[in-house]
């Protein structure tokens, strides 16, 4: 499994996301240091039941709580909408 899709499956499963869109955008910062120690740069949009009620912090906290693993090597960055289903357009 290549890393956009642990990332979905990941914040499926954690964080009972109804949707969950990866963008590997790790082209776009070629020569970056994080690209050179090979880590991704990936823009995310999640809806999830578990964000109703909770500030944008509060949502991006669970999504960084839930992708702890990967951030230590696989993913430099994350571009986030963090979205409760009744926000969904």
């Amino acid at each position: 499994m290549n890393t956009p899709e642990r990332i979905e499956d990941t914040l499926r499963r954690a964080l009972s996301a109804t949707e969950v869109q990866v963008i590997d955008e790790s082209a776009l910062h070629t020569g970056h240091a994080g690209a050179a120690a090979g880590g991704g740069h990936y823009r995310v949009t999640v809806v999830s039941p578990l964000f109703t009620g909770k500030n944008p912090v509060q949502r991006h906290r669970l999504v960084y709580a839930a992708l702890a693993n990967d951030m230590q090597q696989a993913i430099h960055a994350l571009a986030l909408t963090t979205l409760a289903p009744h926000e969904r357009t």
